[in-house]
């Protein structure tokens, strides 16, 4: 394990890994930024049709997503999962234009087959790839000692460069995006399947030992994480809360932010650089949330999240000129992380930290899925047929309500811990001065 004191710059680990999510988020975010106005625009969906799109994409996702938690618990810190991951990214431009875009453009029963066939292609390569590349992140974070959301800022910073170029080349042939991903994703390959620092080599050789102690979880081990009532409570809290950054954030507001400006290209390429300015200011947040939660605890930080989440989508409905939902927007840089950062260290504090990656999957990201496979569809017919104001507001009293659900049953920092303990500096100062 890398030296305590080491700078992050001079730890060969954080520097692979931190490339190597910025390279993943350049790949996914140069086209998912606009995937939604890619279905409206290159194809003519419906919202409803966008949201049975959002929907299919969403159940094929926390299918293979509980798979790759599973797989990458039993690899431990081996890379053969996100290399295959790698490999389905650098795809993704001649797969969307010679295979995806004909099939959804040709409608009837072919667009459902199209619909099929991307669902299992995106998510395999991104949007379950996603909490896998973050998962992996967070456990070399742990091995080889450094900061988890220093590093997964990088991704974040990574999805904003692009951001700020894709609706710029949405404009031009929205195609252009998809093949721009296959180039990050071409070097995310070269990054995972080449750069092995000397510690992680060094790291990998002790779990190859026959003789060595088994680290990794086993298979029944796995099974039981579904069996965890405490779990659950908070998959709940998920569905209720996360699952609203596709649904709303994605499915949504992309369309609705671009109307608001006199032509729709206009709103096209000033959604871009907010949305690549806004995740600029994320990437930002990464480094300060973790000061946050050691002022206020892990519980707080979660709460505090859906607090924003809840603020954030219902001012929306209530502001309906560009400069005000623009602001608004720049609250889901500090949103983003109080989600993420938290929920991870939630579950290495209350289980067991050799399975987080399959905690990570089930409780946070599979939540979120199934929460989208529920409401994607409702809520982009409600849309349709009720126009923004009502939906913003309704998806807004939902989050209202998982707040209200999180701060009678999300446990305690000091509940039931079952991982690595967590505490705030107040709690810290106070250890110390009883030691004195």
């Amino acid at each position: 394990m890398a030296s305590a004191s080491k700078s992050p710059w001079r730890n060969p680990s954080y520097l692979q890994s931190s490339f190597g999510i910025f390279m993943f988020f350049c790949s996914w975010g140069i086209w998912w930024s606009f995937f939604s106005r890619y279905l409206i625009d290159g194809v003519g969906m419906t919202a409803a049709e966008q949201g049975q799109i959002y929907s299919i994409n969403s159940l094929a996702t926390l299918i293979i997503m509980f798979a790759y938690g599973v797989i990458q618990d039993q690899l431990g810190i081996k890379r053969k999962l996100v290399i295959f991951v790698s490999f389905v990214a650098m795809l993704v431009g001649p797969f969307v234009q010679f295979i995806y875009a004909p099939m959804l453009n040709a409608g009837g029963t072919t667009r459902f087959i199209g619909a099929l066939i991307g669902s299992v292609v995106l998510s395999a390569g991104f949007m379950s790839g996603c909490s896998l590349f973050e998962a992996i992140t967070e456990r070399y974070s742990r091995h080889f000692d450094f900061e988890y959301g220093q590093s997964r800022a990088w991704g974040s910073f990574g999805y904003a460069i692009v951001a700020l170029c894709a609706g710029f080349l949405f404009n031009i042939n929205p195609l252009i995006n998809f093949w721009v991903g296959s180039a990050f994703g071409l070097g995310m390959l070269l990054v995972y399947a080449f750069w092995v620092p000397a510690e992680q080599k060094e790291e990998l050789k002790k779990e190859a030992d026959p003789n060595a102690a088994p680290t990794n979880p086993s298979f029944k081990e796995m099974l039981a994480v579904l069996k965890m009532p405490t779990l659950w409570v908070l998959i709940v809290f998920m569905l209720l809360t996360n699952t609203f950054y596709t649904v709303f954030d994605q499915q949504m507001f992309p369309t609705y932010y671009a109307s608001l400006f006199p032509t729709m290209e206009i709103g096209n390429a000033t959604y871009g650089t907010l949305n690549g300015f806004q995740v600029f200011l994320e990437s930002a947040m990464m480094g300060v949330v973790p000061i946050i939660m050691k002022k206020i605890g892990v519980r707080n930080a979660l709460l505090l999240g859906a607090t924003v989440m809840f603020l954030r989508i219902g001012l929306c409905g209530v502001f309906h000129d560009p400069i005000s939902v623009s602001i608004v927007k720049l609250f889901h840089s500090i949103e983003v992380p109080l989600f993420c950062l938290p929920a991870f260290r939630y579950f290495t504090l209350h289980f067991d930290t050799k399975l987080s990656a399959t905690l990570y999957m089930v409780g946070f990201q599979i939540a979120s899925q199934v929460g989208q496979v529920i409401f994607s569809t409702p809520l982009g017919a409600l849309h349709d047929a009720m126009g923004d104001r009502p939906t913003f507001f309704t998806i807004s009293a939902i989050v209202l309500a998982a707040l209200i659900y999180g701060f009678f049953v999300i446990k305690k920092d000091d509940q039931d811990v079952g991982g690595d303990p967590f505490y705030t500096d107040a709690q810290l100062r106070r250890m110390e001065a009883a030691k004195a």
